[in-house]
């Protein structure tokens, strides 16, 4: 395993379209496990293959729980079924580095999906693991935190993230 450098604003792999993968590889297992690292090494909960540089339709999430428990997901080619109810919250993230925003999402998804075993699942989730799966899957379509800003918050936000920590 190895740790990838994240892609962050301002970088065209992240506004790219995105390919289905076709069949679970070992190189396509070897991804989910180099980016469950470098989501690790920077304490995030999710990450999505563009944030890596890599044009797929994968992501992976783990927000783990109260406990500390983990609970793993890896889902290929995810589509969202259906999603009820709404809940704001404010969101960071990797590739928009010092930048948050409030965002309305759905608080319960069912997502259709292969998982890293090449079976396909059908997941229903809620609160902040169903928050991170959609967060996740924005950058699949080549959408950012960002793009929920307004106007002037956008100005404020490029400014921020243009700056070094």
């Amino acid at each position: 395993m190895s740790i990838m450098d994240i892609k962050t604003y301002g970088d065209p792999c992240l506004r790219k379209k995105n390919e289905d993968i076709k069949e679970v590889t070992p190189e396509v297992l070897k991804l989910v496990n180099d980016m469950l690292e470098t989501m690790y090494a920077n304490k995030g909960v999710g990450l999505a293959a563009p944030q890596v540089g890599i044009n797929k339709n994968l992501l992976v999430v783990d927000v783990g729980d109260v406990s500390g428990k983990h609970e793993l997901v890896v889902l290929i080619n995810p589509e969202i079924l259906s999603k009820e109810g709404s809940d704001v919250m404010e969101e960071a993230c990797l590739s928009c580095p010092r930048a948050s925003v409030k965002i309305t999402r759905a608080n319960k998804t069912v997502v259709q999906a292969i998982n890293q075993k090449g079976e396909k699942v059908i997941r229903e989730d809620s609160g902040f693991l169903s928050r991170a799966i959609q967060h996740e899957m924005d950058h699949l379509k080549g959408k950012l935190i960002i793009d929920f800003a307004g106007f002037f918050e956008k100005i404020k936000l490029k400014g921020k993230m243009k700056k070094r920590s």
